[in-house]
C-alpha cells in the first residue's frame, strides 16, 4: 500500500532522531551521539518492527559541511541502499532544526536557494525517493534560534524569529520545486509543532497572538498569508517585505501531508499571578511579566488539550491529510507506553470524527540525547526509544515491542496501561483543584511486592507510587507462596532481597512464579550471589538484579550519609583509598530495574552508578558537589590489599553516573546533617 493513502487504520511510521544544531561555533549531531551514525544494522532492527515508512536524514550539514560544491554521499549511499533492500520507504529530511552548514545560517537571505541546490542534488542521486521534509518544524526552529536564543544565531527578537521562519518556508517551496523537476510526483510531508497556548484572562492577548502564530508555517505554504490575514501587518512591521509574502501566495506549496509533532510539553499556560509562580522562572513581553508553564499541569477544561484536539484543529483548518510525525516521551518506560497509547487512540478517535489521519510515527527509535536541555548542555541525559543504545547491539524495549503490536494488529497491550499517564492524574497539577480527573482505566493488574522490610522495599513502594504502578504487598509469614500469587494475580512479583519472600525463601518463590507463569524481579544482596535458576521456570522467568551498597535520600544508616554528615561537621576525617565499592542509588536502581521488567528482560543484570570507587573518592565528590571543604577528607593509611570480591560487570550502563546520583542525593536528602557556622571553601 502507498504509505500516504488511506487504509482502515493509520500506518505506523518510524523516525530516527537526527537533529543537528549549531551552538555558537560547535555542532551537535544526534545521529552521532546516539551511535546510529556507526551502526548500519540499525536499519535491520527497524525493519524487524514491521515499519515500512521511515523519516530519515539526508541532512545538508552532513553531505556538504564545508562547501556547497563538494558533497560526500558515502554514508547516505550505504544506508539508503539498505533501506531500499529492506523495502522501507524513506521520508528524506534535509534540514532538521539546523542552521545549515557553516557557510549559511537561518537569517541568510540566500539560504532558500542554497538549500534548494542540495535538495535537487538529493533527488538526482536518489530518484526513487518520493517523500521529503526539506525543513523540519520551521516555526519551532525559528523560535528556538531567533526568539529564545537557544540555538545559532542565538537571537532574541521578533524580527529575527520571522526572518528565520520566512527563509525556511521559502526554502521548502524552492526545494520542492527543485525536487519535482527530477521527481514530478514527489510529496511534501511538512512537520510542525502546533501546541496551543492557554492563559489567565490578563494574558489572553499574548495567548491569542501565539495561537495565531503557530499556524504560520502551514499558512505560508498553503498561500493563505495574504492581505487580511490576522498576522500580515505584524510580519510587514517586523521586516518581512510584501513581495516576500506575495511569493507564497503566488506559488502555493500545500503539503501532501501535514505532519504534527505533538509533545506533552507542546501546549503552554501563561501565568502572571505571583502567588502561583514560586519556583518558576518569569519573563516579559514588554507589557507583563509571566511564567510560560506546561498546560498539562494546569486545570483546563476536558478536551481542550491533548493530541486529539490538535489533530482535529489541523484537519478542520486545512482539510489536508494529517499524520502524527513524532511520538516520543522522555520518561519512565510505563509513561512512554501510556503516551504512545494515548496518541494512537487520539489518531483513531480523530479518524472516527472524519479526519484523514494517515499515520502515527514512533519517533526517536534509538533514543535522544540531552533534549531535556534542548541540547544546550552536555549532561549525557539519554532518553530511551524503541531501542536502548546503551547495549551493544541496541536492545529492543517495551516501546519497540508495542510498535510491533501496533503494526500487526493496531493495538497495544501491557499491564502498565491499566493506569492513566501522569498527565491524567491529579498529581500533575501545579495547585490542588476540586475538578475531578477521570481515569482512563481502573488498574486491575498489580505488582506483588514480597521480601523483608528495608530501604529497598521502601524504594520500590515509593517508585511504584510515583510511576502509577499499582502494588500489593504480600502477607508476612504466608506459608503458601503459590496461593498468595493466585490470590493477588499480579502481572509480576518483585522480591526486594533478604532470605524471606513473604515467609518463604527465594527458591520457593521462584518456583511458585514459574508455576504461575509470572515473571520475578529479585534484587541480590551481594553481587557474588547466584541468581535463581531461570531454567527451572516453565514460563515467566527471572530478572535478577545484582547491585552494590545502597544509599537513599530517606536513609541515614547507609554508605553515603555518614560521609556527608562528617563533611558538614567541618572536621577532618579519614577514608579508605582502595577502590572497592560500586554503590547503587536506590531511586536510580529501582527505576532501571522496573524499566527492564517492563521491557520483558530476564537473566542477571548488574546495576550500579558506575564502577568501583573508594570511600575517599566518594567523600571528595560529595565535598565538591555540596560546597564543602574537600581537604577535610584525608587518606586512610593503607592496610594491605583489599581482597573482597569486586562487583561483576553488567550488560551495559543503565544508571546515571555517580556524580549525578550524589548531586541528587545531596538535594533530596531527607535527614538533617550537621551545619557548622563556617564551612571553608576550597
Amino acid at each position: 500500500m502507498d504509505p500516504l493513502t488511506r487504509g482502515s487504520l493509520p500506518e505506523v511510521w518510524g523516525g530516527v532522531e537526527c537533529t543537528i544544531v549549531r551552538l555558537r561555533n560547535r555542532w551537535r549531531d544526534q545521529s552521532v551521539e546516539t551511535g546510529h551514525r556507526e551502526r548500519l544494522d540499525d536499519l535491520d532492527l527497524i525493519a524487524a518492527l514491521g515499519i515500512r515508512t521511515l523519516r530519515y536524514p539526508v541532512l545538508w550539514e552532513t553531505v556538504s559541511p564545508h562547501s556547497p560544491d563538494h558533497a560526500d554521499w558515502s554514508w547516505h549511499d550505504r544506508r539508503l541502499a539498505r533501506l531500499r533492500d529492506l523495502r522501507i520507504q524513506p521520508i528524506a529530511g534535509l534540514l532538521h532544526h539546523g542552521s545549515g552548514p557553516a557557510y549559511t545560517d537561518l537569517l541568510d537571505r540566500e539560504l532558500p536557494e542554497k538549500l534548494a541546490k542540495h535538495a535537487e542534488a538529493v533527488a538526482r542521486r536518489y530518484p526513487w525517493i518520493e517523500s521529503f521534509t526539506p525543513v523540519n518544524e520551521p516555526l519551532t526552529t525559528a523560535r528556538f534560534s531567533g526568539l529564545y536564543g537557544h540555538w545559532y544565531p542565538h537571537h532574541r527578537s521578533v524580527p529575527s524569529l520571522l526572518r528565520a521562519l520566512v527563509n525556511q518556508c521559502r526554502a521548502v517551496v524552492l526545494s520542492m520545486q527543485a525536487i519535482r523537476r527530477v521527481t514530478p510526483g514527489a510529496r511534501l510531508v511538512q512537520t510542525e509543532d502546533l501546541g496551543k497556548a492557554f492563559s489567565t484572562p490578563l494574558l489572553s492577548y499574548q495567548a491569542d497572538y501565539e495561537n495565531a502564530r503557530r499556524w504560520l508555517t502551514f499558512d505560508l505554504l498553503t498561500g493563505r498569508l495574504t492581505r487580511g490575514h490576522e498576522l500580515y501587518d505584524h510580519l510587514v512591521e517586523n521586516g518581512i517585505r510584501e513581495d516576500e509574502l506575495s511569493f507564497f501566495a503566488d506559488r502555493p506549496c500545500p503539503p501532501d501531508v501535514l505532519g504534527i509533532n505533538h509533545y506533552l510539553t507542546s501546549e503552554r499556560f501563561l501565568e502572571h499571578r505571583r502567588d502561583r509562580l514560586q519556583g518558576h522562572r518569569t519573563g516579559s513581553n514588554g507589557r507583563h511579566r509571566y511564567a510560560d508553564l506546561e498546560a498539562v499541569r494546569a486545570d483546563l477544561p476536558a478536551g481542550s488539550t491533548g493530541p486529539e484536539a490538535r489533530l482535529i484543529e489541523a484537519w478542520d483548518r486545512y482539510r489536508l491529510p494529517v499524520a502524527v510525525t513524532e511520538v516520543h516521551h522522555g520518561c519512565s518506560r510505563d509513561e512512554q507506553l501510556r503516551w504512545m497509547d494515548e496518541v494512537w487512540n487520539a489518531a483513531l478517535a480523530s479518524r472516527q470524527r472524519g479526519a484523514d489521519i494517515r499515520a502515527v510515527t514512533v519517533w526517536a527509535l534509538f533514543g535522544a540525547m540531552d533534549w531535556n536541555s534542548l541540547l544546550t548542555r552536555r549532561h549525557g541525559h539519554y532518553e530511551v526509544g524503541a531501542f536502548d543504545t546503551r547495549s551493544a547491539p541496541p536492545r529492543i524495549t517495551a516501546l519497540g515491542r508495542a510498535t510491533k503490536q501496533l503494526v500487526q494488529n493496531g493495538r497495544m497491550e501491557h499491564p502498565v496501561l491499566d493506569t492513566p499517564g501522569w498527565w491524567r492524574r491529579d498529581e500533575r497539577l501545579y495547585r490542588p483543584t476540586s475538578s475531578k480527573v477521570i481515569s482512563l482505566r481502573t488498574p486491575r493488574r498489580k505488582l506483588l511486592l514480597v521480601g523483608a522490610p528495608g530501604v529497598l522495599r521502601e524504594g520500590v513502594l515509593k517508585t511504584a507510587r510515583h510511576r502509577g504502578l499499582a502494588c500489593a504487598t504480600a502477607d508476612d509469614g504466608s506459608p503458601d507462596i503459590l496461593a498468595m500469587i493466585e490470590r493477588h494475580r499480579p502481572w509480576a512479583v518483585v522480591h526486594t532481597g533478604g532470605s524471606e519472600g513473604g515467609g518463604a525463601d527465594l527458591s520457593a518463590l521462584a518456583s511458585a512464579c514459574g508455576t504461575a507463569g509470572v515473571p520475578l524481579l529479585t534484587f541480590g544482596a551481594d553481587p557474588s550471589e547466584a541468581a535463581p535458576d531461570a531454567g527451572r521456570l516453565p514460563a515467566g522467568g527471572v530478572l535478577a538484579i545484582r547491585r552494590g551498597p545502597l544509599f537513599a535520600p530517606w536513609e541515614v544508616d547507609d554508605l553515603i550519609f555518614p560521609l556527608l554528615d562528617k563533611l558538614a561537621l567541618g572536621r577532618p576525617f579519614s577514608a579508605r583509598q582502595m577502590p572497592d565499592t560500586a554503590p547503587s542509588y536506590v531511586p536510580d536502581l529501582v527505576h532501571a530495574a522496573l524499566d527492564l521488567l517492563i521491557d520483558g528482560e530476564r537473566g542477571t543484570w548488574q546495576l550500579t552508578n558506575g564502577g568501583a570507587v573508594s570511600h575517599w573518592a566518594i567523600a571528595r565528590r560529595l565535598a565538591a558537589l555540596g560546597g564543602y571543604d574537600p581537604h577535610l577528607v584525608q587518606a586512610e593509611a593503607a592496610a594491605g590489599v583489599d581482597s573482597r570480591r569486586r562487583p561483576a560487570s553488567g550488560h551495559c550502563a543503565l544508571m546515571p553516573s555517580l556524580d549525578s546520583a550524589l548531586g541528587r542525593y545531596i538535594s533530596e536528602c531527607e535527614a538533617p546533617v550537621h551545619r557548622p557556622d563556617v564551612i571553608a571553601a576550597e
